[in-house]
């Protein structure tokens, strides 16, 4: 895209879309001009990819106004890229990131509704529902229902639509007060903790529709999820949030009361 096209967004001084990425393949060029072509400014953390896309990308944010790219010497997982963003994002003062990933799989051209969404609301978090199409594995259609119902029992209810679709926009202050006090949510678990911890803080989730795809190796799709690795980090990580929840259950059961007016 070109930077006259660019200078058609309004830049924003509060909301931007930060885009983790890490050995994504060339879907990443594409994914960012797409993101650019509905917002600015657009950041892209390169999280220690060695598929020469770091390089291409600091190219690409030469030529495009809106982009800023930072490449992390080494991969650290989604959760750490996203809270580099974060503290970078929240020193030049801007209040909320619109996190989405690099292959592809969620949809640019559902920005702007997201992001209007939370200027609506700015202290509640805007939380992706995954619209699947055919491309989508079965295998982890069914699977995110048990990761979905635990994050409501952790939260009891408190509005989780899907707790492991990552195109969501975040206010950054309390996700970061929530990083910070543990040493969790810094790989493939970042997602359901960030969603069930910042319910924990009060922040509540708009859940909006987002069409989500599934591309094949030989349309670029590039997927570093990994079934055995991934599914014992989730169950682990369900473990500390479910005691979390225990400890929390009184002060959860008052915050329910109000909600539905008991």
């Amino acid at each position: 895209m070109s930077a006259r096209i660019l200078t058609r967004i309004p830049r924003s001084g509060s909301h931007l879309v930060l885009i983790p990425s890490y050995n994504p393949g060339p879907k990443v060029y594409a994914t960012v001009r797409a993101a650019l072509d509905q917002w600015a400014p657009v950041w892209v953390v390169v999280d220690g990819s060695t598929d020469q896309t770091a390089q291409g990308l600091s190219a690409m944010a030469e030529a495009e106004p809106g982009l800023a790219v930072f490449v992390l010497p080494e991969n650290r997982g989604k959760g750490a890229a996203v809270l580099y963003g974060l503290r970078e994002a929240q020193a030049a003062g801007f209040t909320h990131v619109l996190t989405m990933d690099s292959d592809g799989q969620h949809p640019a051209e559902r920005i702007e509704a997201f992001m209007q969404a939370s200027m609506a609301e700015p202290d509640a978090m805007v939380l992706g529902v995954p619209v699947f199409d055919a491309s989508a594995p079965g295998l982890r259609v069914k699977g995110r229902r048990i990761s979905n119902w635990w994050a409501n029992l952790e939260t009891l209810w408190a509005g989780i639509h899907d707790s492991l679709y990552g195109f969501r926009v975040y206010p950054i202050g309390p996700l970061i007060a929530v990083m910070n006090r543990q040493p969790w949510m810094r790989r493939f678990d970042f997602d359901v903790e960030a969603a069930v911890r910042l319910c924990w803080r009060a922040v509540r989730p708009i859940n909006l529709p987002a069409p989500v795809r599934y591309f094949r190796p030989e349309q670029g799709g590039v997927s570093h999820f990994k079934y055995g690795r991934d599914n014992v980090l989730l169950t682990w990580m369900h473990f500390r949030l479910f005691w979390g929840f225990v400890v929390r259950l009184p002060l959860l059961c008052f915050r329910r009361m109000r909600r539905t007016g008991g």
